[in-house]
């Protein structure tokens, strides 16, 4: 690399040496981190001698503690090492729909969203909430928000698909057990440099009042911004805004996102039915289960990692998830790489 670095002319176009010098960064990152690391294990094999030998509390204390922030450097290279896929660097775009079941569902999917949130700001990632349709009763029928930080995108991937809560419904004077559904959809925040062609005869872009809590209108001027994309009938909704100029230009920015992941994987149809069949969100193909009564257990269906504590993954203790979805990604790929 460093040859391609001293070739005459390769400073004189900075731009088209950016990926390489990035490159070379994340590998001086990477080596040196291997390298802390390898000088770490080492002080921890000889404090470990000295406290086995001395019979030294303390020591082995600090031992322990040692150990567990190695452990932890290297499970954040790894992760980092997982996140190697087209748009893993860049922002998110979640969306959350609740499936069939009037109320159960709605509230579902708001449970859905405060998980996701909290996950956010433990990780230190800012959002925005885009467009939010509330429920009649309770709860929300569907949500778009947008994640920005640090690979949210290449995280935040694992989350596509349905899931799926088992509880005793908090609706039912009966107390019986109920089984409700919501759709989580997550998409790159598209670079403004890649370009989709969007043509303005194939919008239709609609206004209205952005309305409150029990569908109450919280601005007298038509600021909200409907966009409905007709060759896709893909919709997407801004109403976060108080100008109606910010919201579509918002509203445009996640249209373009949804568009250019249908051209990304060339699934159309099955984007389609994601969108707009919300009555199939339902039994059989949901990726992760929330299992509250009769015990209680999250487990995703795709990697088989589970979790006893419900408590602590709806207050956004996702991470373990994630990982295990992004390890199963690799050894996948290298599967695949071999033959």
């Amino acid at each position: 690399m460093e040859r391609i670095f001293a070739k005459p002319g390769f400073w004189d176009k900075p731009e088209e040496g950016k990926p390489l010098l990035k490159e070379r960064s994340d590998i001086g990152a990477i080596l040196q981190t291997l390298q802390q690391f390898s000088e770490g294990l080492e002080e921890c094999e000889l404090l470990l001698q000295m406290a086995l030998e001395e019979n030294d509390e303390e020591t082995l204390k600090e031992v322990l503690e040692k150990s567990q922030a190695l452990k932890k450097s290297m499970r954040s290279l790894e992760l980092e090492q997982m996140l190697c896929e087209e748009n893993d660097d860049k922002n998110a775009i979640v969306c959350i729909n609740a499936g069939a079941g009037g109320t159960e569902a709605q509230d579902w999917s708001e449970m859905l969203l405060r998980m996701y949130l909290r996950w956010c700001e433990k990780k230190k990632f800012s959002t925005q909430m885009v467009d939010l349709l509330e429920g009649e009763e309770a709860g929300i029928k569907s949500a778009t928000f947008t994640v920005e930080g640090s690979h949210a995108y290449g995280m935040l991937k694992s989350e596509s698909g349905i899931h799926r809560l088992v509880r005793i419904s908090p609706f039912d004077a009966s107390g019986r057990r109920h089984t409700s559904f919501a759709a989580v959809l997550v998409y790159p925040e598209v670079d403004d440099k890649i370009e989709i062609d969007i043509k303005l005869s194939d919008l239709r872009i609609d206004t209205y009042r952005a309305s409150g809590a029990g569908g109450q209108h919280v601005n007298k001027t038509s600021s909200a911004v409907r966009i409905t994309h007709l060759p896709t009938n893909i919709v997407v909704a801004c109403q976060n805004e108080k100008s109606q100029h910010r919201n579509r230009d918002i509203a445009m920015k996640i249209l373009r996102a949804k568009l250019y992941e249908r051209e990304k994987h060339a699934q159309q149809e099955k984007m389609q039915e994601a969108h707009d069949n919300l009555d199939e969100i339902a039994w059989g193909s949901q990726i992760r289960s929330y299992v509250m009564q009769p015990y209680r257990l999250v487990k995703d269906h795709r990697t088989n990692f589970e979790k006893g504590n419900v408590e602590a993954v709806m207050d956004g203790d996702l991470d373990e998830f994630i990982e295990a979805y992004l390890m199963n990604l690799m050894n996948t790929r290298e599967r695949t790489s071999l033959g």
